[in-house]
Order: structure tokens, then sequence, then C-alpha cells
């Protein structure tokens, strides 16, 4: 959640998918108050609730061309609860962003950023089931970062993506990027990935994302060793803020 002001808006309100902790990331008291949704992708931990949120708060919604596709001249969305590519549902007041593009909506401007998704490989008792995107496969679905503008500071958030050069001299206030990668580009950037990352993009502020999270009863499906990462930005001499659920930081 970026808030200033009336502005309020939601990257990937997904789903907490810890088992019996199955929940709105963004709580429901929050869902009428937001007025611009971004969808990095269509994966459940980030997709989950996009419509219903979009119901709630009549918000505009942003996310990448491969999402959606247009039927009989209305725009469909990836179906955020349903199976593979099966079914597409109508989002109101929804805008499309192709790499590059970019656009003002109620002074937040949002300027599209490549963004690639690795395979996914989920362990499940003595076997591990591998997921690749790509054309027809629903993992990774509409992969984008955003550069959002509002006022005065500029946030980047990279969604779910491996390690681009094409984010050389971004330099954003704030550089939102997941580190908990396993190696062979598995998932997403890795700590020694995300560094480079950084390294490439100069921001003034790094926050860690997508690391140590559980997948109903599996814990840790995608460790990263979060105090390590903080050392390491902060020897570039870019300050480095671990944020847990609920907490709040002012830029």
């Amino acid at each position: 959640m970026i808030e200033d002001r009336e502005t309020k808006i939601a990257i990937d309100p997904g789903q907490n998918l810890k088992l019996f902790e199955l929940r709105s990331l963004i709580p429901k008291s929050e869902w009428s108050s937001i007025t611009h949704i971004l969808i990095t992708h269509g994966d459940p931990d980030h997709h989950w609730q996009s419509d219903r949120v979009a119901e709630a708060s009549n918000a505009a919604v942003v996310c990448g061309k491969e999402l959606a596709k247009i039927v009989n001249g209305e725009i469909l969305v990836i179906d955020p609860r349903g199976r593979e590519l099966t079914s597409w549902i109508p989002f109101n007041n929804v805008h499309l962003l192709d790499v590059g593009e970019s656009i003002t909506l109620d002074g937040v401007n949002i300027e599209a950023v490549k963004s690639v998704h690795g395979p996914v490989e989920i362990p499940i008792l003595w076997f591990k089931i591998k997921k690749q995107p790509g054309p027809g496969e629903r993992t990774g679905l509409g992969s984008m970062g955003f550069k959002i503008t509002l006022g005065d500071k500029t946030v980047l958030n990279l969604g779910d993506s491996l390690l681009l050069n094409e984010w050389e001299g971004l330099q954003p206030d704030v550089l939102m990027l997941p580190i908990g990668g396993k190696g062979n580009n598995t998932w997403t950037m890795d700590v020694p990935n995300a560094i480079e990352a950084i390294k490439m993009i100069s921001p003034k502020m790094v926050i860690p994302c997508h690391y140590n999270v559980s997948l109903l009863w599996i814990k840790g499906i995608v460790s990263a060793d979060d105090q390590l990462f903080k050392r390491e930005v902060e020897k570039l001499g870019i300050e480095c803020n671990i944020m847990q659920y609920g907490d709040e930081i002012d830029v």
C-alpha cells in the first residue's frame, strides 16, 4: 500500500496462502478507500482479490497487457480465482500497459517496466512440481513492474522478476524487489542478484519482498536471509527497510 493524502495505491491485492490463515493480504476494511490497483501478474498471491477490491472501491486498475484480452470490444482480465487460462472476467476502469508505456490517473503517473517471472518449483513430500512461465501458461502471466510517481516521489515495484539489464539507471526514491529466488533462476532474483539489481537501479531506499513465505503447510518456500541482504545494501550506502505485516514507513 502506498498512501499520500487522499491517494491510496494497492499493489497486488492477493491472498495469504498459509494453511489456516487464508485471507486477503489487504484487510477488507481498507478496500473501499483504495484509489488505484496495480497488478504485477496473475499468480494467486498477487491477484486473488483484485476484482473484489476493484468492485468495493471502483478504483482504477492497471496491469500488463498480457493479463487481459479484448473480446467484442470488451476488456477481460484473467479470472483471479480461475483455473489456468479457462476463465476471463470483465473489470471496470481497467488500463493495460506494455513495457515503456505510462498513464496518469488522478495525479499518479504509472509507467510499465519490464519484469520476467522465473519458473516456479514447489516441493510436495519427496516430489517437486515445476511450472515454466510462457505462452499458454498461467504462472507469471502478465508479468510487469511499475514505476509510480506520486508528488515528488517515485516508487519502483518489480513484481516477481529475475534480474534484467533493462533496469539500469531507473533511480527511484524507493525500490521494492523480490529476494527469495532459489538458484538456476527459479521463482525470482535471489539475494546476490537483487544486490546486482540495486547497483544498476541506484535507489535511495530498498524494501525486500517475496521471501520466507508459506504455501499451505509448507514453510519458507522461497527462503532468504534478509539481515544479510540488509547489510549488503547498506554497504552500498543505501537505506534498507525490512517491513513486517502492518508496518508503515514515511518517505
